[in-house]
């Protein structure tokens, strides 16, 4: 079954998504063959995201494409603003939801990052998606990431 991870009090949303995608890419659990998909319906959202994946560390190079591109199938990272699934034999890995709302295709994946930032409309919304897993029953680990409390908890 899908696991879920909420890293909440992100002090940018973002920012904290890309150390993500690189830890995942770093530890060699991401590849071609166990992709991971960051997804966001909204267009200008993924696209300072993808931007910021090129800039945020000037010593990683993420390769990432998005889902529609024609090297989508060789890329470890993938960008989609619609419902995805990787092509078999690729096996769904990780999904990074920087949505407003839950994916759709969510339980397609191992496990979700649901990255929260510092912004009570998002907070609001991300209590929404929070509710929604924990009433059908999907593990859930909260990360805060506060300064007053920076380690993991389970509720």
């Amino acid at each position: 079954m899908t696991t879920i991870d909420f890293h909440f009090n992100t002090a940018d949303r973002l920012l904290h998504a890309c150390r993500l995608v690189r830890k995942a890419f770093h530890s060699g659990k991401v590849s071609e063959e166990k992709p991971l998909l960051v997804y966001c319906s909204i267009e200008s959202r993924l696209r300072q995201f993808d931007d910021l994946l090129y800039e945020f560390s000037e010593a990683d190079f993420i390769p990432h494409v998005d889902a529609e591109h024609p090297l989508a199938e060789e890329s470890p990272v993938l960008l989609c603003r619609e419902s995805y699934t990787p092509l078999a034999p690729r096996t769904p890995f990780v999904l990074i939801n920087l949505d407003d709302e839950v994916p759709d295709f969510f339980s397609r994946f191992d496990r979700v990052f649901e990255v929260v930032g510092p912004d009570e409309d998002d907070k609001q919304r991300a209590r929404l998606r929070y509710t929604f897993y924990r009433d059908r029953g999907y593990a859930i680990t909260r990360h805060d990431l506060s300064a007053a409390n920076p380690s993991a908890q389970t509720p």
